[in-house]
């Protein structure tokens, strides 16, 4: 049997990187698409592994840019996507990388006979209608619902790269929270979701995946255990969501990337955000990994 091949668009990121790992050794040829190729070698802040000797092939392509996606999807069975916006760029909107990134993405794939695509898009999405980033992300769904290609979208609850940033405030030692921290997740590891992605490459049919990680936590207990793994007394100051949608309007106006990113932030601080749960990596035992290297 031929070795299947699968494209990773966002392959220097932080799930993208795992995703790489997992296909790898489950034996597919890894083409990984990616804007600069020496971001996908050494170890990430984050613990992410350094893929540059599992990959097959290198795409040097941005999603903005839609002339370099040519030729990505060429030869290629499945395509998985975790390409987006994940921090402010000037002059670069979710509306570009998310949506319109990702469906120039699919029409290469459609025009090479991609077999599947996998998609990993945002749980409770349904419950943020206001926020742009989430927008880009459903009109993207949208438009691969709507085409010929067989599909899964993955949807996650939060990344334990996102716990990383809250490490790092703590690690500052004081935390500020929008709201009272007592709305509830259950992140997930990178290398556990990787594993739920590259599963979706042999699902048949079309279908979504809602998916989070083992443990539940409030808001404010992620943030204690941050400090209790720093050996830190906590400092936490929680602060009334109107001062967030004051200081949303104002940056939005002046900084639409970062506004975006903001809006959603602000939009998981006001709900429950717990899916089924999936894997075995622990916050604690990643949160004492970082301290370790502090």
């Amino acid at each position: 049997m031929a070795q299947k091949k699968v494209l990773v668009a966002g392959a220097s990121g932080y799930l993208g990187r795992y995703v790489v790992s997992e296909f790898a050794g489950r034996g597919y040829a890894v083409r990984a698409l990616a804007r600069d190729r020496n971001r996908l070698s050494g170890i990430g802040q984050n613990f992410e592994p350094d893929v540059s000797g599992l990959v097959a092939e290198v795409h040097i392509g941005d999603a903005t840019d839609r002339p370099s996606l040519r030729g990505a999807c060429n030869g290629v069975d499945i395509v998985f996507s975790c390409m987006r916006l994940t921090k402010p760029q000037h002059g670069v909107t979710s509306e570009e990388v998310d949506h319109l990134g990702n469906r120039a993405l699919l029409e290469e794939a459609l025009e090479s006979g991609v077999k599947r695509f996998v998609y990993v898009s945002v749980f409770n999405a349904d419950k943020m209608p206001d926020s742009d980033m989430v927008r880009a992300h459903e009109l993207f769904v949208a438009d691969l619902r709507a085409s010929a290609m067989a599909y899964t979208v993955i949807r996650p609850t939060a990344y334990f790269n996102d716990m990383g940033m809250f490490f790092g405030f703590a690690r500052k030692g004081h935390v500020f929270l929008f709201g009272d921290g007592s709305n509830r997740f259950n992140p997930i590891h990178g290398a556990d979701l990787a594993k739920v992605c590259a599963d979706a490459a042999t699902d048949e049919g079309d279908r979504e995946v809602a998916v989070g990680g083992p443990d539940t936590f409030t808001y404010d207990q992620t943030n204690l255990m941050a400090f209790e793994a720093l050996g830190l007394s906590p400092k936490i100051t929680h602060m009334p969501m109107w001062i967030g949608d004051a200081a949303l309007f104002i940056i939005g106006f002046f900084n639409r990337p970062l506004g975006s990113i903001m809006s959603f932030a602000l939009a998981v601080s006001r709900m429950e955000n717990v899916a089924p749960s999936f894997g075995t990596r622990r916050l604690k035992d990643f949160y004492r990994e970082l301290a370790a290297k502090c």
